[in-house]
């Protein structure tokens, strides 16, 4: 309502844009402006301070749904003694017990093509867990097959935003470069993720890092699969992930 009284003192005659006092003439030679000083600085001061808290809103994300409501795990499968809903996070994984193996929770939807977006956070020794896309279970198995955004770290380093082949080929397929990961990952702290899938293409980026860009060169790895969220076997951990929403592309 504000900025609209502010641009309401604008009006538009034939000769040009007359604004409270402020009047402005093109001429064929030049332009000539004069104006009132006071009622310009008065016009600063009320629509810039606007026009700044109206850009510290985060814009929509046009075609984004949620895949988690914030309270339950309804459209997710998977073992609820391991994985829970707290203060708006789903929650994997003990910080007291030792995890027995890794475990999964899964959206009951598969996706194809699509940019998928979350916070994630992992706190414990056991320091490793990672979300599951283009993948399936293994029937009659606790695992899942299929790619991983990696989290944690390992021997030769830290492996946040890395791009892992979970029970398939079982290598790092693409990571981020070391020193960058350590600039902006927030340790023990909610981190963003993005995983980009579009055809043969994949990227994902860390807190605005791109620690991927991956072409699969093998045609007969599944371009579709359920989404899934792991708590990794070992030492006690505890990963926990919020906002998750996704865009099919």
């Amino acid at each position: 309502m504000l900025v609209e009284k502010v641009l309401a003192a604008f009006s538009r005659d034939r000769r040009g844009w007359q604004l409270a006092g402020m009047n402005y003439e093109m001429r064929s030679l030049g332009m000539q402006v004069s104006y009132s000083c006071g009622r310009f600085a008065l016009f600063l001061l009320l629509v810039v301070p606007v026009c700044a808290l109206l850009a510290d809103k985060p814009m929509a994300e046009v075609g984004f749904v949620p895949l988690f409501d914030g309270k339950t795990l309804a459209g997710w499968e998977g073992k609820k003694e391991v994985f829970s809903v707290r203060e708006g996070a789903i929650v994997a994984g003990s910080l007291k017990n030792p995890i027995a193996n890794n475990e999964f929770l899964c959206t009951t939807k598969s996706y194809g093509d699509f940019e998928l977006r979350l916070q994630a956070k992992l706190v414990g020794p056991g320091n490793n867990a990672g979300i599951q896309f283009r993948s399936r279970r293994i029937p009659n198995h606790h695992e899942v097959i299929g790619y991983q955004c990696d989290m944690g770290s390992w021997k030769p380093g830290v492996i946040w935003g890395a791009l892992y082949d979970e029970s398939r080929r079982r290598k790092m397929l693409a990571e981020g470069k070391q020193a960058e990961i350590a600039k902006v990952l927030k340790k023990n702290d909610w981190n963003d993720l993005v995983i980009h899938c579009q055809e043969n293409r994949i990227q994902i980026w860390l807190n605005g890092y791109q620690t991927v860009d991956y072409l699969e060169k093998d045609a007969k790895i599944a371009t579709k699969g359920i989404i899934g969220l792991q708590i990794h076997g070992g030492k006690p951990s505890m990963a926990s992930y919020r906002k998750i929403r996704i865009k099919p592309l």
